[in-house]
């Protein structure tokens, strides 16, 4: 049961006065040891994501640096082999060996590209996490806000002992309102460190598609293709052994730039790309070979589902733009290297061509 008493002139008695004030200080204290604990909390999880952050920081700063030295050791040793190569004549043999260890260099240059890549992935998933921390700290900060605004008001006489309890009341609430401040100086140092990891991740990946994919097809550049290609062929001589290549060359697309501009033309080489990614799986390597070439890997298929899939790509186009595409397939065989997979689909690509235009 609770009574409440008021003296003649309206205001609170003595005895309520100090009633409503521990009552005050007792919330606040509550409402401070539980958004503590709570901030104690998201630290000790902050503290950790950090230190594993940390770690996973030198780890990759590490392995970067081991990456480029490797990279540096490649290219020196590869350079070398190409005077070699270019100086001496070789046996078939030794032209075999050397073409396999090509290869095997560009194959690891495209491994630590994909390493390198990966970290930056983790790194956009520990962004998040902190994120997370973010938006709970500014749900108790709201909660603070609406604690402080339906606090008791005290109204009436001051006696000492009243104004001791008052003074404590006040230096609970200030207390919080310092903890919120600290948590909001932290949380905009946070935000802060954020956009500066963002911004350094974009200009990186910028740097790493500009280097390696085409800018209007997204497709990758033909040096990094023919790595892309070569990954993905060991990735099947693993596996099942099953792999298709294919060289496709668009049709018409000299008419289009002529009748429409090369912005349509710009278009139509872009929907090729897209149509031939849609009927793909995601990591199969499609390739811009030439200015209206290009080369598609698809793994673990045999002829005739590369052939279904392709026809479907060329009616998907033909609907979508004014072009067409005439497309080669080669199989891989047990001894073929990626020169002479491409060297087949493109003579089966030339056949198809002229099949064209001897029915046309």
């Amino acid at each position: 049961m609770h009574i409440s008493e008021r003296n003649g002139d309206g205001h609170d008695s003595p005895a309520n006065l100090r009633t409503k004030a521990r009552e005050a200080i007792l919330a606040a204290q509550r409402a401070l040891h539980a958004a503590q604990t709570s901030a104690d909390s998201d630290q000790s999880a902050a503290d950790a994501d950090q230190t594993s952050s940390d770690a996973d920081q030198a780890a990759s700063t590490s392995d970067q640096r081991s990456a480029d030295h490797e990279q540096h050791a490649s290219d020196r040793d590869q350079a070398m082999a190409d005077r070699d190569h270019a100086a001496s004549t070789l046996t078939a043999a030794e032209e075999r060996d050397y073409i396999a260890t090509r290869d095997e260099r560009e194959m690891m240059s495209f491994e630590r590209l994909e390493s390198r890549l990966e970290r930056l992935t983790t790194s956009v998933e520990r962004d998040v996490t902190a994120t997370h921390r973010h938006a709970n700290a500014q749900l108790r900060d709201i909660t603070g806000g609406i604690r402080d605004a339906g606090a008791p008001v005290l109204t009436g006489p001051s006696t000492p002992a009243q104004q001791a309890l008052l003074k404590e009341l006040e230096d609970v609430r200030a207390q919080a309102a310092a903890d919120r401040s600290r948590a909001a100086a932290d949380r905009a140092r946070a935000a802060m460190d954020r956009a500066n990891a963002a911004r350094d991740r974009a200009k990186l990946e910028a740097e790493l598609r500009s280097a390696h994919l085409d800018e209007l097809t997204g497709a990758y550049r033909r040096e990094m293709g023919q790595l892309a290609l070569s990954h993905e062929i060991d990735r099947a001589r693993r596996s099942d052994g099953r792999f298709v290549l294919a060289f496709v060359d668009v049709d018409r697309l000299k008419a289009v730039n002529d009748r429409d501009g090369h912005a349509a033309g710009d278009r139509a080489l872009q929907v090729v790309v897209r149509e031939i990614r849609t009927h793909l799986r995601s990591f199969d390597p499609i390739i811009r070979y030439g200015g209206d070439e290009f080369v598609a890997g698809l793994g673990g298929v045999d002829l005739e589902e590369a052939r279904r899939r392709f026809e479907k790509i060329g009616s998907a186009i033909e609907d979508d733009a004014t072009v067409g595409i005439s497309v080669g397939l080669a199989v891989l065989a047990p001894d073929d290297t990626t020169e002479l997979l491409t060297e087949r689909a493109d003579a089966a690509m030339l056949e198809v061509k002229a099949r064209h235009h001897s029915t046309g």
